[in-house]
């Protein structure tokens, strides 16, 4: 009897192997990839103050610029070995799902869609921050909810267009959306009074008007904070090496910070017999063997960048950004990292 069957067999299972999964194939080893290159390929924007912009001499400076230098001091030993790529907010998933890029350090949200469906990973949230708008002063507006009919500045495929909208339609408002792609076409159009407010990460738009200068006098940022948004790295999922690597580089940056190691101290502070201090130093557990690299690892990351609270310090106070929620879980923040053991 079951002779009979056997030619219709195939046909008969397929339905159940269409709807099987297809199997994830194994990831790129991504660390092997970048030591053999000697190179770290970072996705930064193209222009933030305090998150990525290159100086007079072209040198990137920023939170997400140093993170790269960060993971590249862990991985290969010296922070001067990152090749930075400016990513719109368009293309930047691309990059790193193509490997163009290594990792995204982007002023990037974490969102269940990015993580689920795009194959990406985030390894920590290096900054807590949420969405406002900010309005030509002249306008004499003092409150997001007195912004109905307003023409709205926006870069589309970012979490800030599907907020603007969110927010607008919970407050029975009318919205005209100015979608600009390119971040200095989108400012200048703003600056030009072609739209009365301009939407994005508070952090983004304080960078925006200290890089007005005198002119940022011109411009208010509203009160209200309409979104989540945990920025931070992301590498491609599957790469659970890289992705370990990546992730503890951030929670080192909390660990130093914790342990008062800083950028100053740290070949001083390395010889205390605190054995938090020792772990963190590679003097014991073999922690970075775990990851793939020397015990000393995190001990050239802070000699490299220094602490989170250094790297805050060097470029985000100076954009007039509170830390607020991003300071340490022991001062009453939100950073907090899990034991180095």
């Amino acid at each position: 009897m079951l002779r009979r069957f056997l030619p219709f067999l195939p046909l008969l299972l397929a339905p159940a192997l269409a709807a099987a999964p297809a199997v994830a194939q194994p990831a790129a080893d991504t660390l092997a990839a970048v030591r053999a290159r000697g190179q770290v390929i970072c996705g930064v924007t193209p222009n933030t103050v305090g998150f990525a912009t290159p100086d007079s001499r072209g040198d990137w400076r920023g939170l997400d610029a140093d993170y790269c230098r960060a993971v590249a001091a862990a991985a290969l030993g010296d922070p001067n070995k990152v090749r930075f790529v400016p990513t719109s907010a368009q293309t930047r998933f691309t990059a790193l799902q193509s490997g163009e890029v290594d990792l995204l350090s982007r002023a990037t949200t974490w969102t269940l869609a990015r993580e689920a469906s795009l194959g990406l990973e985030f390894a920590g949230v290096n900054y807590y921050d949420g969405n406002a708008f900010m309005v030509h002063r002249r306008l004499g507006v003092d409150s997001a909810t007195k912004l109905d009919g307003a023409t709205v500045c926006v870069q589309p495929g970012s979490t800030t267009e599907l907020n603007v909208g969110d927010y607008f339609r919970r407050n029975n408002m009318r919205l005209n959306p100015v979608a600009i792609e390119n971040l200095e076409e989108l400012r200048s159009t703003f600056a030009a009074g072609r739209c009365d407010a301009y939407a994005s990460d508070t952090s983004t738009l304080a960078a925006f008007r200290v890089g007005m200068g005198d002119a940022g006098r011109d411009y208010v940022l509203l009160p209200e904070v309409f979104s989540k948004e945990p920025l931070g790295p992301a590498v491609r999922k599957g790469d659970w090496r890289w992705f370990d690597l990546v992730r503890w580089t951030h929670f080192a940056l909390l660990t130093a910070e914790e342990l008062n190691i800083t950028q100053a101290n740290v070949a001083e502070a390395v010889n205390s017999a605190n054995p938090d201090v020792q772990r963190f130093a590679g003097r014991s557990g073999g922690l970075g063997t775990m990851l793939g690299v020397s015990d000393d690892w995190a001990v050239r990351v802070i000699s490299a960048v220094g602490n989170f609270g250094e790297i805050w310090e060097r470029n985000i106070t100076p954009t007039g950004m509170p830390r607020g929620v991003n300071r340490l879980w022991n001062q009453g923040g939100l950073m907090y990292a899990p034991p180095m053991r």
